[in-house]
């Protein structure tokens, strides 16, 4: 099958390339470099050695394993890598190679826009988590003890290549998992997702799939979209929450992987999180109950939560309001008016939230 490449056409440009075995592209995207620093997640490396012995013979190869998952993103993991770096020569010419899901993504995304204040970086997504998510549009960060991804900078990669061969090694969970941030971007902006998700066996749904791989391109699309106008998440216009609109769910998803000591897989507490900004729009009188219904059964369909009860609201409510959308101590939620007609819900008030909180763990329903 042909690839498919999607052009970011920002103050960078870039390509997001789409197929399978994409592997032999990435000479072409490292372009000059002499040195290539392989970052990868430490428990795929029988998947990562193909892509170092591809690059060996014409450049200088550091490769390194990086702790996987959420615990990994720390900031002794980063010093540990810079003075490898640094012990490397590495030099602003040379290319940072990431290989892994989207905390490998995040991580070492961070790790090339920090060293020497930017060096390039070329994603290589492993999971459909990252290839739709973490990988496309140059956000990248570390945890903190007091949340997720709040030391970050923005460096938009030099090239993506969502290999979709990668797939086929992926747990069963884990795919479902990635299809989480997949009907999220259905809700708020392309609603042909939905459609897709709604009429197709998820059981078909795997990493040779010509449905899956329409679902993957369509997610870039639309993250593409929004970045190329928004890069920062300064806003968009005509009130459209712009980058933001990315987050939806998020608020709630990210309160809920703290709480689970991040036990909870990022897109199943997206999904979670989606259905709790979905019941908030509706008590709010903004969001219909036949779409937010749509939330719980698209989320399910395919075999995602829509229901958690781990933490308490008070819990969950601390961890919300140190998230990064908040102002002050007003609270932001993106929600939606309808499908793909996303606004910024500044300030809902606490029994409105506690409400939604109560149908999100299943006792308010």
């Amino acid at each position: 099958m042909s690839e498919t490449v999607l052009p970011v056409r920002g103050a960078a440009p870039y390509d997001v390339v789409v197929g399978h075995d994409l592997a032999g592209r990435l000479p072409d995207m490292l372009g000059e470099s002499q040195r290539v620093a392989v970052l990868y997640d430490g428990t795929l490396g029988e998947l990562a050695q193909p892509v170092v012995d591809s690059l060996v013979e014409r450049y200088d190869v550091l490769a390194l394993g990086l702790p996987p998952g959420e615990q990994g993103k720390r900031a002794e993991v980063v010093n540990d890598c810079w003075e490898a770096l640094g012990s490397a020569g590495f030099t602003r010419s040379d290319t940072v190679v990431t290989f892994g899901g989207g905390a490998t993504t995040d991580l070492g995304g961070f790790i090339a826009a920090t060293w020497l204040r930017g060096v390039p970086v070329i994603h290589l997504p492993t999971t459909l988590l990252s290839m739709v998510d973490a990988a496309v549009g140059g956000k990248t960060g570390i945890n903190t003890s007091a949340g997720k991804n709040l030391v970050g900078a923005f460096h938009e990669p030099a090239g993506v290549l969502c290999d979709l061969a990668l797939l086929r090694t992926l747990p069963r969970d884990e795919l479902v998992a990635g299809l989480g941030e997949v009907i999220k971007c259905g809700f708020v902006a392309d609603p042909a997702i939905l459609d897709l998700v709604e009429a197709t066996d998820p059981e078909s749904l795997t990493a040779d799939s010509p449905v899956l791989r329409e679902l993957v391109e369509r997610a870039i699309t639309v993250k593409i979209d929004v970045v190329v106008d928004d890069l920062r998440e300064t806003g968009g216009a005509d009130g459209h929450p712009g980058r933001e609109v990315l987050n939806y769910g998020h608020t709630m998803a990210h309160a809920i992987e703290r709480a689970s000591g991040y036990a909870v897989r990022h897109g199943e507490a997206v999904a979670i999180g989606c259905v709790y900004v979905a019941e908030l729009a509706r008590r709010a009188g903004s969001l219909d109950d036949a779409v937010a219904q749509r939330h719980r059964t698209a989320f399910a369909r395919v075999g995602l939560p829509t229901t958690w009860s781990g933490a308490t609201f008070e819990e969950l409510l601390d961890a919300m309001r140190i998230d990064k959308k908040s102002r002050g101590s007003q609270l932001r939620f993106v929600v939606l008016d309808d499908l793909a007609r996303p606004r910024i819900l500044p300030g809902p008030p606490e029994d409105a939230m506690r409400a939604a909180y109560d149908t999100m763990t299943g006792a308010g329903r």
